[in-house]
């Protein structure tokens, strides 16, 4: 918003002039999204604590799980609010509104940011213990990834190859069958990251590492000179979406700041779904889907993990891993809480980091 406002007023005040960077803008929406986090976390958690709108662990799905777990019992949940306030927030202050990206990054957000608030509510208001269906929240995933899927099919200045990381002018075309693909990577992207959100800062630490990581692309696959030089293939107005993850990751690290062992307030589902859902959405614009693989390699083994250990019980009744997600069959082999977050916060930021090199490796 003060882009449109004020950069057209920039050869009447040149320092004006400064809103014309996008790192400028980008550095702007994290200090943003991370002061608006910090300001209003203390009153989320004090509002929701009054609601009593709380974590419920149940006994009934592990009972080794609800002995580990236990003093998680009612912490605020839900704050999922709080990140995706701020992301939006900081977004439409810093970016351009007119970027058909930013409106499309926005879109997906508050589409799965509602369909987990959904969720949440008939969870915590309702007392429906499982919230919203499986078909139901597969249902709106879906047909969200079906209307992104078909925008950027149709959109004349958008291809539907996928390039292949560490390989120069190798790519493969999905043509019509992108639409299918968009929907995968939205549904899989969504539920692995809601998986990952099982401990203290865990899936928002990973999320905040992939986020640096897509600012980095972001704004490279958006500058010609870069993307030239690096042979990578050059998406104009991509860039801008440097400021949409730079604002998920000041608001992330707000949102750790509460969430950190031992947490006071939980993301809840409004929050996960939001943000899996988002990075999905910029791998996407900025044609680095494969990569997604890469640096969401932890949101990837945590969901591999619950899909393994279902398909092995249902088809050789015998689990693979004691529990899952995967983060909870370490605690079950007795490692500490703390120590599961923070290893698996330093595999995502060495994922990051290799994902970033890739630009490089060809």
């Amino acid at each position: 918003m003060l882009y449109n406002l004020l950069y057209p007023l920039h050869e009447t005040f040149s320092t004006l002039n400064i809103f014309r960077y996008i790192t400028f803008r980008a550095a702007m929406a994290a200090l943003t999204a991370f002061v608006i986090s910090l300001i209003f976390g203390p009153v989320l958690i004090r509002k929701l604590q009054e609601l009593k709108i709380g974590e419920n662990i149940r006994k009934e799905d592990s009972v080794k799980l609800h002995e580990l777990h236990r003093e998680k019992q009612d912490t605020p949940t839900m704050g999922g609010i709080l990140i995706l306030g701020a992301v939006l927030f900081a977004t439409l202050l810093w970016a351009d509104l007119t970027n058909r990206f930013i409106l499309m990054s926005a879109f997906v957000t508050i589409w799965l940011g509602l369909t987990g608030f959904m969720d949440d509510y008939l969870k915590q208001i309702k007392k429906r213990s499982k919230g919203l269906t499986a078909t139901a929240k597969f249902t709106s995933q879906i047909i969200l990834g079906l209307i992104l899927g078909t925008i950027l099919f149709l959109h004349p200045s958008y291809n539907t190859r996928l390039d292949i990381p560490f390989l120069k002018d190798v790519s493969i075309e999905l043509g019509v069958c992108y639409i299918i693909f968009v929907i995968l990577v939205i549904t899989g992207t969504s539920n692995a990251v809601n998986l990952t959100d099982g401990l203290d800062g865990l899936a928002i630490g990973c999320v905040i590492m992939a986020a640096v990581a897509f600012s980095i692309l972001s704004y490279v696959s958006g500058n010609v000179k870069f993307s030239d030089y690096l042979l990578i293939p050059y998406i104009r107005g991509s860039g801008e979406l440097t400021v949409f993850c730079s604002a998920i990751l000041g608001a992330g690290l707000g949102f750790l700041w509460f969430n950190c062992h031992p947490a006071t307030i939980f993301m809840g589902d409004v929050g996960s779904l939001a943000l899996g859902g988002a990075l999905g959405a910029v791998a996407l614009f900025i044609k680095k889907e494969m990569l997604l693989v890469i640096v969401g390699g932890i949101f990837v083994l945590e969901a591999l993990s619950v899909i393994l250990q279902v398909g092995s019980f249902r088809l050789r009744k015998k689990r693979i891993f004691k529990i899952a997600p995967l983060h909870h069959h370490f605690q079950f082999l007795g490692w500490k809480e703390n120590k599961v977050i923070v290893r698996f916060w330093i595999v995502a930021a060495l994922l990051a980091l290799l994902t970033i090199v890739t630009l490089k490796i060809r």
